[in-house]
């Protein structure tokens, strides 16, 4: 995808965000996100889009001042939410993909910061919406990105050291268009290419869910499972964001 398309996304999914949390309200359970209300949701989604727009347009020395910042609580967080997307939005623009961003990972810029919040604005757009019983796919090609992404992301994943085998193999793959990835335990960590492979276990769903359940939204029920499917459970218990 494109940086523009990151940030059009942002300005399409922020918007149905809000509105599935409208609609289920701040003190609603999270089911995909069991220890959350819909008002821990907004917050934790809100400050991160004030945190990046802050890092894209100051570059601060501190990098996480804006995350110190108190929160908003009760029905208040829905406006304060909602007032987060387009600055967001804005700065990323104004930036540009190449501008200098602080991240976790090799890559330090502000287009790296537009897939990043692009691809988890999706996913909790979904968590909103399922908490208001209405969830609805996640855009298909911006769910390929997000598959893509999230393999880039394993390397820098804290838990990533644990993720390891005897080099079995998981074969994941799209069943609504283009999009096929194996994944291999090697003993030295995962090993991800973008190929027609036959794994020791196949997943096959729609690139929304097949991007939900490595981000623990759905479980292989929503999936065509062959082969062993004890690998994929483990798969599950070893990547868990």
């Amino acid at each position: 995808m494109k940086f523009d398309e990151y940030i059009d996304a942002l300005r399409r999914d922020g918007p149905r965000m809000h509105t599935g949390a409208q609609s289920a309200g701040v003190d609603a359970q999270v089911p995909s996100c069991p220890d959350w209300t819909v008002a821990d949701l907004l917050r934790h989604v809100g400050r991160l889009h004030r945190w990046v727009a802050d890092l894209v347009a100051n570059q601060p020395d501190d990098p996480m001042r804006e995350w110190t910042k108190a929160l908003p609580e009760n029905d208040a967080v829905l406006d304060w939410f909602g007032a987060g997307i387009e600055p967001l939005a804005a700065a990323l623009t104004a930036a540009g993909p190449a501008a200098p961003a602080w991240s976790w990972t090799p890559d330090h810029t502000a287009g790296w910061w537009a897939r990043r919040q692009a691809n988890e604005l999706s996913v909790h757009c979904y968590d909103a919406q399922l908490a208001a019983n209405a969830p609805e796919a996640i855009e298909r090609v911006l769910a390929v990105d997000g598959v893509d992404e999230l393999f880039d992301l394993l390397p820098y994943w804290s838990g990533s050291g644990n993720v390891r085998g005897n080099d079995e193999t998981i074969h994941f793959h799209c069943t609504d268009g283009e999009g096929e990835w194996l994944a291999r335990l090697s003993p030295d960590g995962v090993v991800v290419t973008r190929e027609h492979a036959k794994g020791d276990v196949a997943a096959r769903g729609t690139a929304s869910d097949l991007l939900l359940f490595l981000y623990g939204r759905v479980s292989a029920d929503q999936l065509e499972v062959f082969g062993d499917a004890a690998l994929l459970a483990r798969w599950r218990e070893l990547v868990s964001w």
